[in-house]
């Protein structure tokens, strides 16, 4: 991870999760991969439950901590949690959203898909934002892991969704909502 300040800079939080359905009628969020906390802050701000935010890294959630408390938000919940070796250890439809941000590079995008559908109620919505596929973009994975569009397209259909056009997040982001088939 870059610093904060630096990651911080490519993301305007509030406008990307309205871009991608994130609304006060939600009730409770999870987002897989908090990091800074830089959509967490913002999606505690919009929600009228609790966003629950995940990471493996110790380090990252102390970092998303300060920053919600710095602004004094009581509605987050932070786990150290390997979701990916472990799953996000929520019951079967218990949040309204999720999000999956500049993490499907992951080595199984579509299982970490259907555990974020999973734990969707029937209503639910997933967010996922990635790095635009051009090695011009400051940061990001390598491009041989980096996904395009249409790959978390198919990857969010095999995982039972639908998806909205694809939306372009300026400079350097791409992102899709997803809502649940079936």
């Amino acid at each position: 991870m870059p610093e904060q300040a630096l990651w911080e800079s490519f993301f305007d939080p509030p406008a990307i999760l309205q871009a991608l359905g994130l609304t006060n009628k939600c009730l409770d969020a999870l987002e897989f991969g908090c990091g800074y906390g830089t959509f967490t802050t913002a999606a505690a701000t919009i929600i009228t439950g609790t966003v629950h935010a995940l990471d493996i890294d110790e380090t990252m959630l102390r970092k998303a901590r300060a920053k919600g408390s710095a602004v004094g938000l009581t509605n987050i919940k932070y786990e150290a949690r390997d979701f990916l070796a472990q799953g996000c250890g929520f019951p079967t439809a218990s949040v309204d959203y999720a999000m999956l941000f500049n993490i499907l590079h992951t080595e199984d995008p579509v299982g970490l898909l259907r555990e974020a559908r999973r734990v969707l109620r029937s209503a639910g919505m997933v967010g996922v934002i990635h790095w635009n596929h051009d090695p011009l973009t400051p940061r990001g994975p390598p491009m041989e892991m980096r996904p395009r569009p249409d790959d978390c397209v198919a990857w969010a259909q095999a995982a039972g969704f639908a998806c909205s056009p694809v939306i372009d997040l300026p400079p350097y982001h791409y992102g899709v909502a997803l809502t649940q088939t079936g």
